[in-house]
């Protein structure tokens, strides 16, 4: 009997209704909080204002270790002095800042740091990390790790996409992480776009957003942390990295409705609370070729106004180059504000932005009301999270839980992609053999060879990196000849003009073909490197070179799971960009 569907009326009707009441939900809690954040407001001084719109890193593993970066950064040793001086809005934990040790140890520094907070101001801290999972993350295990966005979209499943957030979040919060700088909006529609490529769910703009959709309520619907959708207004189709200079965006004001709109429209409906912005230039949307973060046509006229957008917007960090190359160090913050911009990222000399906020809103050029509705929006995000202290003793019965763990997994399993088995080489039969993993990645090519190992194979693993040199390549070719089966792993060998500049990864390639041997080739980053792969027969994609990703893969090469990735992108030629080689949707199976 066939199972009727509901008219077209009636599903409208739904999520009409599902959206009147997410905005029932939202005026309820505004009426709640709304007393706290008018007294919170009322009582501040203008320092403890500005310090609220700055988000910025601190060194140390404790909330009262002195370190002597922090003394040159901010003329005080410890992150308590820091946040007590300088009213801070927010803190963002990275490796590099000795703030990640384990799991336990990050709950205690968040706790003393929100300590901090509410001796210095009764105000809690925004605690945030850059956790997208994938090829970015700044929390290693024993935290569960899932692929990151494009895997996910490979998938083609948005619960995982959903489970993947809600998962990530739960154990962000039981680390006292309130806040995930993720997840990513932008629709990757350029192949060589060298920042975002897999970080972004995928070309198609409504399945970006339905992605998007899903992690937003996974952050926060489900774990009760921030989402940051970023990064507004998308910074899908560039061929410049921000971090080190200024993009340019030719769409449209139509192309971007169409395209990159999309994503943070729907992300907005779903009452997402803050949104990302991104250092790039958007002619469309500002004729006068202001980066988006400091535009107020964009941050003011755009996102506030036409896409309605209430939440708090935050600066990408300020120390990349998109942002700076126009105006001074001392200049960008005070036009970020002005843009509508409500909270600042890691400038790049923290006192010099500071002073320079604090002094134009001490002279009017920030405007008492501009400064007030900044800090209101970051106060009514606050207002829930008014407790912030988390149970440290409570961290390891979330954080890398078996069932967390096997989520992933199954995750990861679903995502990997064969792209091209011409000769049939997969699955591989375990007879016993001699392969040699070589490629990219220590730790990738060793992990794939511990398991051929495994299976009862011989395994040779010599790593090459995305550079491989002459002898490197020579090296890697000996080891292919006494092998049966060779495994070479390529990272971004599209990226002919920062990651492989002289193509010795797509060299390696084909002189590893040229043995013979049967080789399969993975691309434990994007998809696109088959593009300049002619002669491959067998081709699979990761989408990111993690232990995870790669038992997984060995899994998938093996037999033992049957593989189900489909590509979230077109694939084209390296010769021709207009040939299509692969149609985003493809993939095999057996």
């Amino acid at each position: 009997m066939p199972v009727s569907r509901p008219a077209r009326r009636t599903v409208v009707l739904g999520a009409a209704s599902a959206l009147t009441a997410l905005a029932t939900a939202r005026t309820a809690e505004a009426d709640s909080t709304e007393p706290w954040v008018r007294r919170t407001l009322a009582r501040m001084t203008v320092e403890h204002k500005v310090g609220q719109l700055f988000v910025n890193h601190v060194y140390g593993a404790a909330a009262d270790t002195s370190d002597g970066r922090n003394t040159a950064e901010y003329g005080v040793a410890t992150p308590a002095q820091i946040i007590a001086k300088y009213h801070l809005g927010g803190i963002s934990y990275f490796t590099w800042s000795a703030n990640i040790a384990n799991p336990r140890q990050v709950a205690a520094l968040s706790n003393g740091l929100q300590r901090a907070a509410l001796e210095a101001n009764d105000v809690p801290l925004l605690i945030g990390t850059d956790q997208e999972t994938g090829s970015i993350v700044r929390i290693g295990p024993p935290a569960t790790q899932f692929p990151g966005a494009m895997a996910l979209g490979a998938t083609q499943d948005v619960s995982a996409a959903r489970d993947a957030a809600a998962i990530t979040g739960k154990e962000l919060a039981a680390m006292g992480v309130n806040q995930d700088y993720a997840p990513v909006g932008d629709v990757n529609i350029n192949p060589g776009n060298p920042v975002i490529g897999v970080r972004s769910f995928g070309e198609d703009p409504e399945t970006v957003a339905r992605f998007m959709a899903a992690q937003v309520n996974g952050y926060q619907r489900q774990a009760g942390i921030v989402a940051t959708a970023k990064h507004f207004p998308g910074h899908g189709d560039t061929r410049v990295d921000s971090h080190t200079g200024i993009p340019e965006i030719t769409h449209t004001r139509e192309e971007w409705e169409r395209i990159d709109a999309v994503p943070f429209k729907l992300a907005i409906q779903q009452g997402l609370k803050m949104i990302m912005t991104g250092h790039l230039v958007f002619p469309a949307l500002d004729p006068a070729k202001d980066p988006a973060t400091l535009s107020k046509p964009i941050m003011t006229g755009i996102l506030r106004h036409d896409l309605g957008f209430q939440g708090v917007v935050i600066t990408d960090a300020l120390g990349m180059q998109g942002v700076r190359d126009k105006y001074g160090d001392d200049r960008v913050p005070v036009l970020a504000i002005n843009a509508g911009v409500d909270m600042l990222l890691r400038p790049p000399s923290f006192r010099v932005a500071y002073e320079a906020v604090l002094e134009a809103a001490k002279n009017g050029e920030i405007t008492e009301a501009r400064l007030n509705e900044a800090v209101t929006r970051i106060l009514r995000v606050k207002a829930s999270n008014r407790d912030p202290f988390v149970d440290e003793a409570r961290v390891d019965r979330v954080v890398g839980i078996a069932s967390h763990l096997t989520r992933a997994a199954k995750t990861t399993n679903r995502s990997i992609t064969v792209v091209r088995n011409d000769a049939a080489t997969l699955p591989l039969d375990k007879s016993p053999k001699k392969v040699f993993v070589t490629g990219y990645g220590v730790t990738a090519t060793q992990t794939l060879a511990n398991e051929a190992t495994k299976r009862g194979h011989q395994a040779g693993v010599f790593q090459t990196g995305t550079k491989p040199s002459n002898l490197a390549i020579e090296t890697a070719v000996t080891g292919a000849t006494q092998a049966d089966l060779v495994f070479v792993l390529t990272m971004k060998a599209w990226d002919l003009e920062i990651t492989d500049p002289e193509a010795r990864q797509q060299r390696l390639v084909h002189e590893l073909v040229a043995t013979g041997k049967k080789v399969v080739v993975v691309a434990v980053q994007e998809p696109y490197d088959i593009g300049f792969l002619a002669g491959v027969e067998t081709f699979v994609v990761t989408y990111v070179p993690t232990v995870g990703s790669i038992t997984a893969l060995a899994q998938v090469l093996y037999g033992e799971i049957t593989p189900q990735g489909k590509l979230p992108v077109t694939i084209p030629s390296g010769e021709d960009p207009g040939e299509v080689l692969y149609p985003a949707g493809h993939g095999l199976t057996w």
